[in-house]
Parts: C-alpha cells; structure tokens; sequence
C-alpha cells in the first residue's frame, strides 16, 4: 500500500512537471496590462523621421562624388543585398509553411539583416555619388522603368514601419497580432526588394 501511494506521489509529480507554471506563462505571454501603443508609435515616428532623412540625402543633399570616382560597387551591391533578402523572405515563407518555426525565425532574422545591410549601403552611395538618372526617356522608361520605380519608392516607405512593428510584435510574443499583420508584410517586403534588383538591372541595361 505504501509503495502504490508513493508510485501516486511520482506520478502527480510528475504531471505537475509537466504543466506549465506561472512562471512560464509569463515568460511565454506579454506582461499582464502591457500596452504595444507605445512602442508602436515609437517605431511610426522613427520610420517617419527615417524616410525624411532619405528623402533629404537624394533630393536635397549634394553629392560629395558626383562623377561617382570612388566605391563603384554600392549600387551592385545594394542590388545583391535586395536579392539575398528576398531568397531569405522566401525561405522564411517556406519554413513557416512547413511549421519549422526555428527555421523560419533564423531566415527572417537574416532577411532583416540583408535589408539592414542594404540601407545603409544605400545611405552611403546616395551621400556619395547621389541619385542615378535614367538616361533616356523612351517607352521602356514611362511603361515599366518608371512605374516599377515609383512603386518601389512608395511601398518602400510603407514596409519600413510594417517591418518594423511585425519583428516587434513577434518578440514581444504577442503571436496572433504578429501573424495577422505578417500576412501584409511579407508580400510587401518581398515586392520591395525584388523591384530593387530589378531597377538596378534595368538602369545597367540602359546605360549599355
């Protein structure tokens, strides 16, 4: 009879080991009454201030190396950290869809990276050598140049904060808010970086 009720105490201990604590719930879960307006309207503020200073460096800004002389390589390497973000996105995408969330969490962290990366080679190359223009307007300008760039430049501008504040609600473990919003974020963010890799091939092809 002893020996049945401590095979009964090890059991329950057992189940109560495997139940999740109070302790885990809050290392799992958001801080009871914890509010993501405010870092929210932080991470808003700070993509707005950020797009105006890019808007600055390409538009107002003069270039310290018009004739661009010096570090040639920015724009084909903006291009290829644009391309290395969207094969990342899309392992990402995969991964989730396979239920690896380890996976899908490493590759959105190294897409992050790439595009993180790309900003401020980008911020460097506009400081240096300026805006590229296309050379002619033709056809292939005004029909797919053009509208491909200004789509760029727009949603670019959306994704910063959208970016932003997905990578925020997933660490802060608020999961179902992450997950609705992810939906609008990947598409966007995979849209931004291919159409960076495409104006960049386009501008090389018509400078040929």
């Amino acid at each position: 009879m002893r020996g049945h009720r401590s095979q009964s105490a090890g059991h329950r201990s057992q189940v109560t080991n495997l139940m999740p604590t109070a302790t885990t719930s809050r290392r799992l879960s958001p801080k009871p009454g914890s509010s993501a307006v405010a870092p929210v309207a932080a991470i808003i503020g700070i993509s707005i201030v950020a797009v105006l200073f890019l808007f600055w460096l390409i538009y107002v800004h003069p270039a310290s190396d018009a004739a661009a002389l010096h570090y040639t390589f920015l724009p084909n390497l903006n291009a290829l950290l644009n391309g290395l973000a969207a094969i990342a996105l899309l392992a990402g995408f995969y991964f989730i869809r396979t239920h690896r969330i380890a996976a899908h969490r490493a590759s959105m962290m190294t897409a992050f990276v790439f595009s993180s990366l790309f900003l401020i080679s980008y911020i460097a190359n506009h400081a240096l050598h300026g805006d590229t223009l296309y050379p002619v307007h033709n056809r292939i300008y005004y029909d797919a140049y053009l509208p491909i760039l200004i789509s760029h430049i727009v949603l670019s501008t959306v994704a910063l904060p959208i970016v932003l504040i997905t990578f925020y609600l997933s660490l802060s473990r608020r999961f179902a808010a992450h997950r609705r919003l992810a939906r609008y974020t990947f598409p966007l963010w995979l849209y931004v970086s291919i159409t960076g890799v495409v104006v960049r091939v386009m501008l090389v092809a018509a400078f040929r």
